[in-house]
């Protein structure tokens, strides 16, 4: 099948999501389809462009007009998937439906192109920042056109358990992982019994480490400290969130000793930070923006490396894993006492526990939208 995947923004060699996207297409290819990929960027000379390959598909010129071009100009995308018999896109939502989106999708359903796309995190309406003055402005914009967007697609691909969204069908897949990017874990034995853990995110409030940094503080606040128990946070953290959340916990509990910033790392670096570590933090604040139900990429990672890991929302992949400890899905700081009671008990290595994921691999989770698409 000739595939057209297409996102709305660039790529960055160190970014997550980036990574995730590459991740896809390969596994699309893994499984004998031709994939091309269709994204916005910027050229050597400042041009706003949009490319497929790495070859320029449009150019849009510079300034402020070339901003609003790229926004509301598909015609080449469509003119490339008419030219090039494209029989399926898959699309990433960037929450930009658009009447000038709508269209597109209108036009490529009459000629007989399937396509769906993927919302990563739903509900996401508040994801949208009130403190960046545009984003207000682009929810009213979704919200007036997600449904005309939407109805022009085959499925929504989601990783919730929602079985319509904005009143289409859904496909539920889970994130996946790519197991040749993500080495097995060496797993560390500190001869001071001290216990590390770990978070990896560019971290946003739904990830809830505020909460992981009060129930430190609350650990060593209390006489019965049985092992000395360090918190690695790699990943940027905005600075508005570090002044009112981060901050404020750790200078009240006095522990910034315990805590430790290693900003973006990646590759040799990060493993490293990793073979340091015992235990790692998922999301502990998903139900901050009204999600109850979802399949993080995060947790998958871990998972793949070969760490047990906590979170708060329910994902059916790991609900039940012996290597997940469940946070509640609330307010309250974690208990560390309880992940050290945990750890002590812990019998499952690092290969086990990367086994059980086998199943998550990016190709066949790609291959379950392929077919359900060929199902219809």
């Amino acid at each position: 099948m000739r595939i057209l995947f297409i996102v709305y923004h660039g790529f960055s060699e160190h970014s997550g999501i980036s990574k995730k996207i590459h991740y896809q297409v390969k596994g699309l290819r893994e499984n004998g389809h031709e994939v091309h990929l269709c994204y916005y960027g910027f050229a050597a000379n400042g041009h706003r462009c949009r490319y497929v390959d790495g070859v320029i598909l449009k150019d849009y010129g510079i300034g402020r007009f070339a901003a609003l071009r790229q926004r509301i100009d598909y015609g080449c995308i469509y003119d490339y998937c008419v030219r090039e018999n494209i029989e399926f896109i898959y699309a990433r939502s960037f929450m930009n439906a658009t009447p000038f989106l709508a269209n597109l999708f209108e036009k490529l359903q009459r000629i007989g192109i399937h396509a769906v796309t993927e919302i990563p995190t739903y509900p996401y309406d508040s994801e949208f920042s009130p403190h960046i003055w545009k984003q207000p402005l682009r929810l009213v914009i979704d919200k007036w056109f997600r449904r005309s967007v939407y109805k022009y697609m085959d499925a929504i691909v989601t990783f919730s358990d929602e079985k319509a969204i904005f009143g289409q069908r859904t496909i539920n897949i889970s994130n996946g992982v790519d197991f040749d990017s993500i080495p097995m874990h060496d797993y560390p034995n500190p001869s001071d019994g001290s216990i590390h853990l770990i978070g990896v995110a560019e971290v946003h409030v739904w990830h809830g480490y505020d909460r992981l940094l009060a129930g430190l503080g609350e650990y060593y606040k209390n006489e019965q400290k049985p092992r000395q128990v360090y918190f690695h946070i790699v990943g940027g953290v905005h600075p508005y969130l570090m002044s009112t959340d981060f901050v404020p916990i750790i200078e009240k509990y006095n522990i910034s000793d315990k805590v430790i910033f290693h900003g973006q790392l990646f590759g040799a670096e990060l493993t490293k930070v990793f073979n340091q570590c015992q235990f790692a933090i998922g999301s502990l604040g998903r139900h901050r923006s009204g999600i109850s139900v979802i399949k993080t990429l995060k947790n998958r990672e871990y998972a793949t490396r070969g760490l047990p890991f906590i979170y708060s929302e329910q994902d059916s992949d790991f609900d039940q894993q012996p290597y997940v400890l469940k946070a509640p899905a609330d307010e309250s700081p974690i208990d560390i006492l309880q992940i050290i009671d945990f750890l002590n008990h812990f019998t499952m290595n690092p290969k086990e526990i990367r086994k059980s994921v086998e199943h998550l691999t990016w190709k066949i989770q790609m291959q379950k939208v392929i077919d359900s698409i060929k199902g219809d």
